[in-house]
C-alpha cells in the first residue's frame, strides 16, 4: 500500500496494486469541517485519482472516529466578507464536483455525522455504505443559507422528491437504520465496519474491466433524467466505445478459456 498526500488535510492510499484509492479526509480536529484548504485538497486528489488509468474504484473515508465530515468550517466562514464568499464559492463547489465527477465508481464509507458538505460528498459518490452510527442531514436552512454542495440536487435522485423536501426544509438529521430506508444508504453493516465492507466492494469492483466500468458509470449518469429512447441512445454510445477494445477482447478470452482476465485497460 502506497500513501500520498494532498495538502494537509487529504490522504491517498492505494489498495490492490493502485486499482483500489482511499480518498481519506483527514482533518481530524475538526470533525473533517470543509475549509477553503481543505476543498481545494479534495478537488486536486480527485482530479488526479480521475486521470490515473490504473484506479478502477475510489472509496471516501475519513480519518475521525465519530464523524465522516461535519459540513463546511463554519468557523472559517464567519469571518468572511461577502467578498470572501463569492472567491470561495468556486473553490468550494470544485471539492464535490470533484468526487461527482470521478470516472470511476465511488464508494463513500460513513460513520458518524455526515451532515452539510459531509452528506453531499457522500451523495456524490456512486455507492454509500454506512455503519450503524451514521448520522446524515442536511441542516443548511437552519444557518439561512441552502445545501450548495448539490444536495438540492442528489438527494431527491435518491429519495424522492417529497422525502427530500421535507429532509432539507425540516433541517432535521436521518439516523443509519432510517437512512437504509429510505435509501439514502445503500449497504447498512455493523459499527465500525464501514471502511472495511466499502474497501471489499471496491476490492470487487476492480477485478472488473478498467474500460467497462468507465463506459458504465458514463452511461449511468449521462442517460440519468432523460427519457428512454434518450437514454438507451446514451447507453449505445457507451456500447460502441467499449465494443471493439482490449478489455472486450480479453474478457471474452478469458471467459472461453476459463481463466481471470488480465485487462489491457484499453
Amino acid at each position: 500500500m502506497s500513501e500520498e498526500r494532498f495538502g494537509e488535510f487529504v490522504l491517498v492510499r492505494r489498495h490492490e496494486r493502485g486499482h483500489v484509492a482511499e480518498l481519506v479526509l483527514d482533518r481530524p480536529k475538526a470533525m473533517n469541517a470543509v475549509s477553503t484548504e481543505m476543498a481545494r485538497s479534495v478537488a486536486g486528489a480527485c482530479a488526479a485519482l480521475g486521470e490515473d488509468r490504473d484506479v478502477r474504484a475510489v472509496v471516501l473515508t475519513s480519518s475521525h472516529e465519530r464523524a465522516f465530515c461535519v459540513g463546511a468550517d463554519l468557523k472559517e466562514r464567519n469571518s468572511f466578507s461577502d467578498a470572501d464568499l463569492v472567491r470561495q464559492r468556486p473553490v468550494a463547489r470544485a471539492a464535490y464536483t470533484g468526487v461527482l465527477q470521478l470516472p470511476v465508481p465511488a464508494i463513500a464509507a460513513v460513520h458518524g455525522f455526515a451532515l452539510g458538505g459531509g452528506c453531499e460528498l457522500a451523495l456524490s459518490c456512486d455507492v454509500i455504505v454506512a455503519d450503524r452510527t451514521a448520522v446524515m442531514g442536511l441542516p443548511e436552512v437552519s444557518v439561512g443559507v441552502i445545501p450548495g454542495g448539490g444536495g438540492t440536487q442528489l438527494l431527491p435522485r435518491r429519495v424522492g422528491s417529497a422525502r427530500a423536501a421535507e429532509l432539507i426544509f425540516t433541517a432535521r438529521r436521518v439516523e443509519a437504520e432510517e437512512a437504509r430506508e429510505i435509501g439514502l444508504v445503500d449497504e447498512l453493516v455493523e459499527e465500525g465496519r464501514d471502511r472495511e465492507a466499502a474497501l471489499a466492494m471496491a476490492s470487487r469492483i476492480a477485478g472488473n474491466s478498467p474500460v467497462g466500468l468507465r463506459a458504465a458509470k458514463r452511461a449511468l449518469r449521462l442517460g440519468h433524467g432523460l427519457d428512454l429512447p434518450a437514454g438507451l441512445e446514451v447507453e449505445d454510445a457507451a456500447w460502441r466505445s467499449v465494443a471493439f477494445s482490449g478489455d472486450r477482447a480479453e474478457g471474452v478470452a478469458a471467459f472461453n478459456e476459463k481463466r481471470r482476465p488480465e485487462w489491457p485497460g484499453e
